[in-house]
């Protein structure tokens, strides 16, 4: 080779070889990728060891959750009225004159008082809560509740009756009839309306745990 370049002894002229651009995009790409794989890599560790995000979990139990449709208030049973229920009072203790007394409480508080007596031999002597209720299967939810509400802890019962009526039949434990202020507070729960039930329930997963 002639003129500016002269080879002398054993080195030669190397000629650089032109930048391959495509080849440098391609490292810079590649670069990229290990470092987004490396940090991957990373929190996929710190989730094995910590649990991993539970609060996104129980946000993602949630939305699973059916939405819970509004069910309307049940109401209360329509109860009778006092001056509607008969009330026969019989006494079933050795207490003298506690029918006539119990009656006259029962008619000051509007009720109906029918027959005013000593016990049947079936029941005298033989009570030993405060009384019992006595009455058609129809009285179960009507009138033996009302007169719950002036005498709890009364014992209720049933016979082959047809007619409303019902009797009071008071016993050992018998000692006197609820406060007004007590029956009425008692009347009062009985004709609220019932809280609407729950169409639906959804209790959320509890997240699972991956064991180490």
């Amino acid at each position: 080779m002639g003129g500016k370049y002269r080879i002398t002894g054993n080195t030669y002229p190397r000629m650089r070889r032109p930048r391959n651009r495509q080849r440098i995009v391609l490292a810079g790409v590649s670069a990229v990728v290990a470092l987004g794989l490396a940090g991957w890599g990373t929190l996929q560790l710190i989730d094995v060891f910590t649990g991993g995000d539970q609060s996104a979990t129980a946000a993602g139990h949630k939305r699973d959750c059916p939405t819970p449709t509004p069910t309307p208030a049940v109401p209360a049973k329509a109860l009778p009225k006092p001056a509607a229920i008969k009330v026969n009072v019989y006494n079933a203790t050795t207490t003298t004159g506690l029918a006539k007394a119990a009656a006259d409480e029962l008619k000051k508080r509007g009720f109906t008082v029918g027959e005013v007596g000593n016990a049947p031999e079936a029941y005298d002597k033989k009570v030993p809560g405060p009384g019992v209720l006595l009455g058609a299967p129809t009285a179960v939810d009507g009138s033996f509740a009302v007169l719950g509400t002036q005498l709890p802890g009364t014992v209720q019962k049933t016979d082959t009756r047809k007619t409303a009526e019902v009797d009071l039949i008071l016993g050992a434990k018998f000692k006197a009839f609820s406060t007004p202020a007590e029956a009425t507070a008692a009347m009062t729960a009985l004709t609220k309306p019932s809280p609407a039930p729950s169409s639906t329930s959804c209790a959320p997963t509890p997240p699972k745990t991956k064991n180490g």
